[in-house]
């Protein structure tokens, strides 16, 4: 009875530590070096998830990072369509990779806005088998990345591409988003993908159909708008529509010939005859140089000013001249216009002078009054309602 009670106390104090995240549940994976690694999210995963259930059509979302750091590691990306789908982590590690790696994954449950978080440990290692030298990477323009990622379709990929490559000996190396290596986001028509790029990798050598798909002439026929060179037949269709202009292929069973090794040297250089650089600098005096510099154009500009004055004020013709020169009939009608100029200036200093006619207010024409003669009729606006 003491150990059942025991038991039930633990596991209640158990559950209340992962609800207020004092155990955070943990699992180990071992990704390979060259190999693609993919892991699914969902709410199954997420067992100590609070009040969600693992249902297929459970809300919930993820946020995936590396312990101790705001982002994933350089090879290991992460993806969801939508939080009623499930969520994955997919990537290739490399060599510089090898190791211990901690992902926190953090769930988010949309119905009932509680979290939890889960630890993966990866355990990056060496690949065992035969080594894979021949790489090809195909474009499939008909599925997204998510699509991919889920082991039956990757199978299926792979027993397609037999029908044109040695079977049974096709691994997958990396699957990648079309929109991670520059592709566009498509428009939303039905049957419209983002495209995702897979990477196989074999022991066996190409197929002559392969090396067909990927010779120059093949891109070259791709660069010019028309079909590429496919000798064999298609055994992707109907389920994978892969873009041929877009084969590549890698051979790495030949190793590249190291380049030559630099040797060092003491670190001066050679006698170069179409190089000789002085040794020395002999002194010079810079006075002649800044006396040019400031005072060539000072003198210039008082040249012109020089030049501007003469014209100016020494080659005005006079105001005698100016009337002599002008018709009598012309200087009449300015001294007119003069006149007339001044003795308007002085009317309207002078407020006594009666106003003409064309200026007086006119009676009303409704009640028939006139304003009365007494009245200062030149302190009265022409329009009566204005104050």
């Amino acid at each position: 009875m003491a150990a059942a009670l025991v038991l039930v106390w633990t596991y209640l104090l158990i559950g209340l530590l992962s609800r207020f995240g004092g155990i955070v549940a943990q699992q180990m994976l071992y990704p390979l070096i060259g190999r693609v690694f993919i892991h699914t999210l969902g709410p199954a995963s997420f067992v100590d998830l609070p009040d969600t259930d693992p249902r297929p059509n459970t809300l919930v979302t993820f946020h995936a990072h590396l312990l101790g750091h705001p982002d994933l590691p350089r090879w290991l990306h992460y993806t969801q369509r939508s939080p009623s789908q499930p969520g994955f982590l997919y990537g290739t590690p490399t060599l510089e990779d090898r190791g211990q790696q901690i992902i926190e994954v953090i769930a988010y449950n949309r119905e009932s806005f509680e979290t939890t978080r889960n630890r993966l440990v990866l355990l990056v290692g060496e690949p065992e088998g035969p080594s894979l030298p021949y790489e090809a990477e195909f474009l499939v323009q008909s599925h997204d990345v998510e699509e991919v990622l889920p082991s039956p379709i990757g199978q299926r990929f792979l027993t397609a591409l037999g029908g044109l490559w040695v079977p049974g000996e096709l691994q997958l190396l990396n699957i990648t988003s079309a929109l991670d290596r520059g592709g566009r986001v498509p428009l939303p028509i039905e049957g419209r993908k983002e495209g995702v790029y897979i990477q196989v990798g074999s022991a066996s050598p190409f197929s002559t159909c392969l090396k067909v798909v990927g010779s120059p002439a093949s891109h070259d026929r791709c660069t010019q708008g028309q079909p590429p060179l496919l000798s064999c037949y298609d055994s992707f269709v109907p389920h994978f529509k892969v873009d041929w202009c877009n084969v590549s292929l890698v051979d790495k069973s030949v190793p590249a010939l190291p380049g030559p090794v630099p040797t060092w040297g003491d670190g001066i250089l050679e006698h170069d005859p179409y190089f000789c650089p002085p040794t020395e600098a002999p002194d010079r005096d810079f006075l002649t140089d800044a006396l040019i510099t400031l005072l060539v154009p000072l003198l210039v500009a008082l040249l012109l000013t020089l030049i501007l004055a003469y014209i100016m004020c020494c080659r005005r013709e006079g105001v005698l001249k100016r009337n002599l020169a002008t018709s009598d009939i012309q200087m009449v009608h300015h001294s007119t216009i003069h006149g007339n100029t001044e003795e308007l200036r002085q009317m309207a200093a002078n407020r006594s002078v009666p106003r003409p006619l064309s200026t007086l207010p006119m009676f009303n024409v409704r009640t028939g009054e006139q304003l009365p003669p007494c009245s200062d009729i030149a302190q009265v606006p022409l329009i009566l309602d204005q104050h």
